[in-house]
């Protein structure tokens, strides 16, 4: 069987997708019959236009912070005014360690040279766009703490630096199961990264 569909290339990382991938992540979703959309947010930003896009939509919003610590010690990155807000609305918020880095990251900075798992990350990074690495990452994340199931497909959305510019449809795993992970579809990334 053959299908097709349509993937939208931007020409360039960035914020300013932001909106675009919301309405492409919504699009799919429906088309696909899928429930969830897992979506990288680090200050807010995102997570808002999000929830503007999936509100009236009846799909689920998760959204994966940064861990505690990721820019300064003890502190989190998301702003809590918006996550209590979100929160009330049903969205689902998961904090956890960086699954294609932590203990990894902190073993290299250390000692030098790098992890196999750190190789993972900079080959999605690189090879792929930096939306890749982070739509990956926060699935596992949010597979590993219960978020999403894995026994179906969820969209999931990165990008890079700032907002989205990255939207796939994944078949979710938990980090220790990571290579049963499968990218399914891209709908949206960035051309030239």
């Amino acid at each position: 069987m053959k299908i097709e569909k349509t993937i939208t290339y931007f020409s360039a990382p960035g914020k300013e997708n932001t909106k675009d991938c919301a309405e492409i992540a919504v699009s799919r979703a429906k088309a696909l019959g899928i429930r969830d959309i897992v979506v990288a947010s680090s200050s807010g930003y995102t997570a808002e236009i999000f929830f503007e896009a999936v509100k009236t939509e009846g799909l689920h919003l998760i959204v994966v912070t940064h861990a505690f610590g990721f820019s300064k010690s003890g502190v989190q990155d998301f702003d809590e005014a918006i996550a209590e807000r979100l929160k009330r609305e049903g969205v689902t918020f998961v904090t956890g360690t960086h699954a294609l880095s932590g203990m990894e990251r902190a073993i290299s900075r250390r000692l030098g040279g790098g992890s196999r798992t750190e190789a993972i990350a900079e080959a999605f990074r690189r090879i792929v766009s930096v939306g890749t690495k982070v739509a990956v990452e926060c699935v596992l994340i949010a597979a590993d703490c219960g978020a999403v199931p894995t026994d179906r497909e969820v969209i999931a959305v990165g990008g890079t630096e700032e907002g989205a510019d990255t939207v796939l449809v994944i078949r979710p795993s938990h980090t220790a199961s990571f290579f049963d992970l499968q990218i399914r579809e891209f709908a949206a990334m960035p051309r030239d990264r």
